[in-house]
Formats: C-alpha cells, structure tokens, sequence
C-alpha cells in the first residue's frame, strides 16, 4: 500500500496519507523502549493484541470473514499452502484500528471456511524495514523444500521524509515463526535505470518449470508517471536476476502507479492482477483490474488484452490469489478501500477492515468469472427454502432474516423486468440491491452510519438471474449469473436492522430462493 507522511515533530504523533484521506496515527507509548530496543517487535505485537482483543466491539465484527482480533488490517499477503493448511496473512497494525507501521498478521485453515488465528508473523524491527516509520510491507509467500517463504517489501522511511522500498525474505520450517534473512535486503532498484526507489513494493512469487519468478509493482519517473511490472527470476529465492519490464500502462488513465500485482494461472491461461492507482478529479482512485495474455519466459514479456474490473463494487482492492493443491486458482481481496473513508478506523470497535470470502477463478467467453469457494458451503446450518414464488406486493418470508447469511435466489427477469430486495432493513435502515432490465445496483445511502453511495453493472442479457448473496454483521458480497459480476460493500446498520424484504416491481417471479444461517467461521 501507499503512504505520504508529514512529519509533526519528534514524538509519535503523525499523520498518515493514504487514498486521499489524512488519517491520524498516534502511535501507543507503550510500545516504544529504550533506546537500543526495537519499537516494534512480535512479541510486543502479540502481547498486545492478548492484553487488548477483549475490548473488541462485537457489533460489526465479522462471523466468517478474516478479520483482526485487534487492530487494523489492510492487504492481503502471502497467501499460501503450507504443511496441509492454507496460509494467509495480512497487512496489521495491531495498536490501534488505524494505519500504522505495518506487521503481517496471521490466520491459517485447513478447508478455506475455517479460519484460526496465529501470532503475529513479521514485525518491522529491522533498519531496513523501519526507521521513523515504514514496516513490514505487503509481499507473497511460497513452498520451498518443506520450508515457508515470505517476501515482502521493506518499507524504510526517515524522519526528514525520506523513504526507499526493497525487497526482503523471512523463512519458517513450522510456519509459524518467521526469520529474517541476513542477506536482506534481497532485491534493490536496478541499477542502470531510471526506476522509482520510492514507488517500488508488493512483489508476488511463483514457480515455472524449476525456476522462481517474481513481480514487483513500480512506475516510471517521468511526468506523469505511469505503473509498471518488474519481473525477476530465481534459483533458490535468496538472489534474483532482473529480467526487465513484463508490462506497462499506456496512460495515465490505466495507472500512475501499479500495486499488488499479481501473476496466476486461470485455466490454462495467465493473468495478471492489478490495482491501479488512479487519479480522478484530481482524486485517487482504486480499483482492481486484470488482463489475460500470455508469459513469454525467454523475453520477460507479457503480451495481454484489455483491462477488465474483478470487482464492481464500492470495497475491494489488493486481492491476492494463490493456487491451490488441486490447481484452482483462489483469491481473497481487502474488502474495504482508500477512497472512501473507513468508518471501522472511526467507530472506538477496536478493529478496522476485513476480507472477502475466498473466490475461485475461471475464464468463460475471455473474462474472469468470480465464484464463492465450495468449501463455503460447510459453514450452512439451518436452510430456509421456497420455490416458485409469484409476488405482487412487499413480501418478508418466514425464517430469510438476518444480519449473518447467505441468499440465494433464481430469478425469472422474462417475467420479473424489474425488482428490489431489501437487505438488513427495519424502518429507518435498508441496503438496497435492485434490478431493472439488465442494470443490478447496490444502494447503500440508508445502510446505516457508514459513507452512502451507489455502484452499478450492466448484465449480459438472459431470462434468468442467478445471486448469491454473502451477508457478515457489516459486510454484503453479492455473486452475479455464477460470477459473470461481482459487488462487495460494507455497511453499518444497527443490530436490530435484520429484516430481507421482496419488492415487486409488477409481478416478481422466483423459481427458487434459499437462505442458510452460516456457523462461525473465525476464531
């Protein structure tokens, strides 16, 4: 992720810039020792977060989605599969629910639902990786001759202002306790090249045919500058050879810089995934984009088509995919993002954003389609079904309520042009997800006290509208046509506000419609 600091003076007082947003970072005494002592140590990190998780507000906190026992999260990392479980982790400050010097939170499962928290994995304790600020930045993780790998960006940042971003490697043999590399910091700026040391993170590792490879998301310094991807190549993970430039954006509207890229297998195919740093209105924008295309390994080149959202929704930026034992491609995004201001880092709950629920890739008609994991589905209990439904007037069925669910519903849109549904509604509150001859929108200016706002996708036209609708305390991913689109937003209704209501637009035809209570997914 992307920082701008100004420097108040030389306590720990400052304030963070990020997407647009001035965010006050008041670092905890508690935290600092004496002089020779690191600031910020795991130990310090884990100790904390057990003093402190019992003052967590439960009110929005997720049921099954990743989320901090305390503190803030932001990207995803280093997700993986390691010793039989699946590894991810996550950008973390664990003082405050703000933005701080990061560390790399840490939950493990063994089926993609069920997810157990771990200590904290990595803390910027090294001059490298923090010096006035800075951290344990975001990176990717990797199996190597039964050992864990983590590289990630060493974000080194002065008091005057001064900052350089590098590569570093931390190893694990049980996966839970990580040390850094003494050859750290593995990967520099190339030299012999006009590239940013400032702009220069978010590496992502992969394996072909027997040798390592690596992307790092930088961009041009010319003016305006323009996002770029890094590739580098390895034998053993610990020395990289740069390769050159695998891809480029051609304008300022693709890109001003390119963060979190990832490289994947889809079907056969490669991918890359990115999230764009945009300037709007004189605004950041966020947004994650992929192209299909394919490596040429002999050049370092990655030809490509056009650019196409993962995600139309208001929260969702800097997925990470991983690919599993069995192939399938999987991702998890932040479901959370810089432009809109977070209410989680204002509400005093004691933990700030959260994640998606895992997605599984494919390809169909050359675009990536974006479904719920199967795995998902060990977290029903109680099912709640109808089928063939006509409704003509305002409908709540018995036993489809509920601020923790999942919806699903199959919709004949021949009959049905034009439809509401309600989500977490009471007299005061409602989301709303709408239809009308092929735009669906999500509504969120009366969700409850967080920021309002409208997002909308056009479908490709069909009789039939499939959802599957993801609802988590304050969070709402709803599945299109079996991932032909994607919306994730949060919301921050009242706890009361728990009804789901049908509203008719003429005649509302629903061949089926389930909803399951889901078990606890996060512990």
């Amino acid at each position: 992720m992307d920082c701008k600091k100004k420097i108040l003076g030389l306590t720990a007082l400052s304030m963070i810039f990020s997407g647009g947003n001035f965010v006050s970072m008041d670092i905890p005494q508690s935290v600092y020792a004496a002089a020779k002592t690191p600031r910020f140590t795991v130990e310090k990190a884990n100790d904390y977060i057990q003093a402190h998780k019992s003052e967590v507000n439960s009110r929005w906190y997720p049921t099954y989605h990743i989320a901090a026992p305390y503190g803030w999260v932001n990207d995803p990392n280093g997700f993986s599969y390691f010793n039989g479980e699946y590894h991810f982790f996550y950008q973390h400050y664990p003082y405050e629910s703000k933005w701080g010097p990061m560390h790399w939170g840490h939950v493990v499962s063994k089926d993609l639902a069920h997810w157990k928290h771990l200590p904290v994995a990595l803390a910027p304790d090294q001059k490298y990786d923090v010096d006035y600020t800075g951290g344990c930045f975001s990176g990717s993780g990797i199996e190597k001759d039964g050992k864990l790998y983590l590289i990630y960006t060493a974000h080194h940042e002065t008091m005057s202002g001064k900052r350089t971003e590098t590569q570093a490697l931390a190893v694990s043999s049980d996966g839970i306790h990580f040390e850094k590399s003494k050859k750290n910091p593995i990967i520099k700026v190339p030299k012999g090249n006009d590239f940013s040391a400032v702009d220069f993170r978010d590496p992502k590792v992969w394996e072909h045919d027997g040798k390592y490879y690596l992307v790092v998301g930088t961009k041009t310094t010319d003016k305006p500058s323009l996002g770029e991807i890094m590739l580098f190549e390895s034998d053993n993970l610990e020395k990289w050879t740069y390769r050159g430039i695998a891809a480029k954006s051609d304008s300022v509207e693709n890109g001003f810089m390119w963060e979190c890229p990832n490289f994947a297998e889809v079907d056969g195919r490669d991918v890359l995934i990115l999230s764009p740093m945009i300037f709007a209105d004189g605004q950041e924008s966020h947004k994650v984009v992929y192209t299909i295309g394919e490596m040429n390994y002999e050049t370092g080149k990655l030809s490509h088509g056009d650019y196409d959202l993962l995600d139309y929704g208001f929260d969702f930026y800097a997925p990470q995919v991983m690919q599993a034992p069995d192939g399938r491609c999987i991702m998890i995004g932040w479901m959370d993002n810089w432009d809109i201001p977070i209410y989680d880092s204002k509400s005093g709950d004691g933990w700030a954003c959260m994640m998606t629920v895992p997605r599984e890739l494919h390809i169909k008609d050359g675009k990536i389609i974006s479904t719920p994991v199967k795995e998902l589905e060990s977290l029903r209990q109680t099912e709640t079904r109808y089928q063939n439904l006509n409704l003509n007037q305002e409908t709540q069925l018995d036993g489809i309520h509920g601020s923790v669910g999942e919806l699903l519903l199959d919709v004949d849109t021949k009959a049905s042009q034009s439809f509401q549904i309600k989500l977490r509604s009471s007299a005061k509150e409602e989301t709303i997800l709408s239809y009308d001859n092929g735009i669906f929108k999500v509504d969120r200016y009366k969700s409850g006290v967080g920021p309002g706002g409208m997002s909308e996708v056009q479908l490709a036209p069909s009789d039939k509208l499939k959802m599957q609708i993801f609802l988590d305390k304050s969070s709402v991913e709803v599945f299109l046509n079996d991932g032909e689109a994607v919306i994730s937003t949060r919301i921050y209704p009242d706890e009361s506000s728990q009804d789901i209501v049908f509203i008719p637009n003429g005649n509302l035809k629903i061949d089926n419609v389930a909803f399951y209570t889901l078990d606890k997914g996060l512990e």
